[in-house]
């Protein structure tokens, strides 16, 4: 991977640390573990759908390539001996670290504690405003005071990796892995398009992340340069599939000689999309005006109460290019039929987007992790961003007459798009998990909490 270069500066490597004594290995009878394979625990927490979509499509991924050797089906899936066989004995799980921690709270219900006045509040803790020299290293401390049965399970189950796609998860299993003096290796998926200050630097042995820009977050963070390694955000095995568009219209009822708008309206987290789904609402009388070229499908969900809404709407506007569908199982195939997205800035969502070839408008305000993924869509030209009702129908008018944005969009798309994405980190899970670790290398030092100081951010407001 090639550095991009930095201003020379004094490397101020000041740490604030609270030292404990050299941890001692928990024991674990073998009556416990003799019977049981190796584990590998993919782990995130349920704060909104995103973590746990890329934390599952991981496993799938694990799966997948463990059932293609075993089959036969390829001779290696690492092109390393050790690591192939490890994969073919493996048991992986996926868990949700907040099921572990002493007091067990709703992470989708303080979620949306940052979605109204308090927003702007965690636009400035995100990223560099409070994070940017001051960084943090982790410790057991997240063990000691959140998350001691999951230190437990661990003991008792010894996992040869543990892959995180939420700070968390990654914080709980560093912190796991020094007080049970274990060398399993921890891998650190962020899902979006920037890195937060508070993931546990320089005690993972590997960050996934999904571009360069992102690297460059993490070199100022002292982050070697052999554990950064740029996979892309994971997806779903669907999302590598080619679709025939044709055929997938027509099992939707939809038309074949219009261009498909898709609006996912579909909240899993009902706050944040109140804004969204205000701003939808406004450009439904205006619908109609693009029944020529344009036909809109509104993906509602599971939200019983808005699908009846949206079905009122526009049956009182006599709207006939609008298709209403509830709660969609293969989102892959309806993100691919289509021409455009309605969005908003999650990190998976444009993610599979941007698998399934997909142009999009992100639609609303978006502060902390979301401001980073429109800051860099926009800036690859790989999306638009529109915030009002106003802007998305002027934006409509736009592509409605000039298909040819949405070709453009696909095409800056492309330097983002990284489908394979999950089964790169699966792979290079397996082959970090399948060999043995330096025992004086840093990472494992035990310590209840560490602070470093870093150099200047690559990326700054």
């Amino acid at each position: 991977m090639t550095n991009s270069s930095h201003e020379a500066q004094p490397d101020l490597s000041t740490e604030i640390t609270l030292e404990e004594p050299a941890a001692e290995t928990i024991a674990l009878s073998a009556a416990d573990s003799s019977h049981e394979k190796p584990l590998v625990i993919v782990a995130h927490a349920s704060v909104g759908s995103g973590h746990r979509s890329a934390a599952n499509a991981i496993a799938q991924a694990l799966r997948l390539q463990q059932e293609e050797l075993l089959s036969g089906e390829v001779a290696t899936i690492t092109g390393d001996v050790e690591a192939d066989q490890l994969l073919r004995e493996v048991d992986i799980e996926v868990i949700d670290i907040l099921d572990y921690g002493r007091v067990v709270f709703d992470g989708n219900k303080t979620a949306s504690l940052f979605t109204g006045a308090t927003r702007p509040i965690y636009d400035l803790t995100w990223r560099y405003t409070l994070t940017g020299r001051i960084l943090w290293s982790g410790g057991t401390i997240w063990s000691r005071i959140m998350y001691a049965p999951f230190t437990e399970y661990v003991s008792k189950r010894k996992p040869v990796a543990i892959i995180c796609t939420h700070i968390t998860a990654a914080n709980a299993a560093v912190s796991a892995r020094m007080l049970t003096a274990q060398r399993f290796p921890i891998v650190a998926v962020p899902t979006d398009y920037e890195t937060e200050g508070l993931w546990p630097q320089l005690t993972c042995d590997l960050f996934c992340v999904a571009n360069e820009f992102m690297a460059e977050t993490l070199r100022p963070r002292k982050i070697p340069e052999e554990r950064i390694l740029i996979t892309g955000i994971p997806t779903r095995e669907d999302f590598r599939r080619e679709f025939d568009r044709d055929q997938i219209r027509e099992a939707y009822g939809l038309p074949q000689d219009k261009r498909v708008v898709l609006a996912l309206a579909g909240a899993y987290l009902p706050r944040p999309y109140i804004h969204f789904r205000a701003a939808l609402d406004k450009t439904l009388p205006y619908l109609h005006l693009f029944e020529p070229t344009l036909h809109f499908v509104f993906v509602a969900g599971e939200d019983k109460e808005y699908v009846r809404h949206l079905q009122t709407q526009c049956r009182e506007l006599g709207l006939t290019n609008v298709t209403i569908l509830n709660y969609v199982e293969d989102m892959a195939a309806l993100m691919a039929l289509s021409d455009l997205v309605i969005c908003k800035s999650g990190g998976l969502t444009v993610t599979e987007c941007l698998c399934a070839k997909a142009p999009m408008v992100l639609l609303g305000k978006a502060y902390g992790q979301e401001k980073a993924n429109v800051n860099m869509l926009t800036g690859t030209g790989a999306a638009l961003h529109v915030t009002t009702a106003r802007e998305l129908l002027d934006t409509l008018r736009h592509y409605a007459y000039n298909p040819e944005m949405g070709r453009a969009m696909l095409i800056n798309g492309s330097y983002l798009r990284r489908p394979d994405a999950a089964r790169d980190i699966a792979a290079v899970s397996m082959e970090l998990a399948a060999h043995p670790k330096d025992p004086t290398d840093p990472i494992f030092r035990k310590h209840f909490l560490k602070f470093y100081w870093g150099r200047r951010p690559a990326h700054v407001r």
